[in-house]
Order: C-alpha cells, then sequence, then structure tokens
C-alpha cells in the first residue's frame, strides 16, 4: 500500500497541480473529470493529468490519500482543492482564478 501512497505523494509535491482524473486531458473518461479538463483549460493552467483507471490501487490509493470519495481530484501546490463540483463552484464564482494566482500558479485568462 505505501508504494502507491508514495508514488501518490510525489506527483502532489512535485507538480504545481495534479488532476488525477478517469481518462486523460485529452481523452477524459467521466464527465465530471471532463468538466474539470474544460475550466482548467478555459482558465489556461498548466497542469498534470493522472489516469486513475491505470489501476485499481491508484484508483483506491488517491481516494484513501485524500480521504475524499470521488474521482477527479484537483491538487495545487500539495494540497487538496477538491472534486469537480468544488472546482466548478470556484470558477463560477470567479475564485478559481484567484486561487491560483495566490498560490503563483500563471492563469492565462483575466480572472
Amino acid at each position: 500500500m505505501s508504494g502507491i501512497n508514495d508514488y501518490i505523494d510525489s506527483e502532489v509535491k512535485n507538480n504545481d497541480v495534479v488532476l488525477f482524473m478517469k481518462g486523460t486531458p485529452g481523452f477524459p473518461q467521466c464527465g465530471f473529470s471532463g468538466q474539470v479538463v474544460q475550466i482548467l483549460d478555459y482558465v489556461g493552467v498548466d497542469y498534470k493529468g493522472i489516469n486513475v483507471l491505470d489501476s485499481s490501487e491508484l484508483r483506491q490509493g488517491i481516494k484513501d490519500y485524500s480521504n475524499w470519495p470521488t474521482i477527479p481530484q484537483l491538487y495545487v501546490k500539495g494540497e487538496f482543492v477538491g472534486g469537480c463540483d468544488i472546482v466548478r463552484e470556484m470558477f463560477q464564482a470567479g475564485e478559481l482564478q484567484s486561487f491560483f494566482n495566490e498560490k503563483g500558479i500563471k492563469v492565462k485568462g483575466a480572472a
């Protein structure tokens, strides 16, 4: 178990923005993952997408890691931000862009 946890931990800590999702940014395999990809692409932030469908161990591991039951999961600068609903609400409220700015992450779109 610790192997998958170490992998997740290193991905979260070594990438400014990481999305654990079903599918890939180019080909999301579920609607919720697809929505978060669209939002991140719209905001224009660079992120790493990690496909949890590649392994059941990873799929369960990320839920254990965050203590959050659903996927996708967005991490920014090592911090768990949330899933689709939270990301969408932050985006609609205009908070997502300012959140990235506060974290020192470049966004292409104006807030």
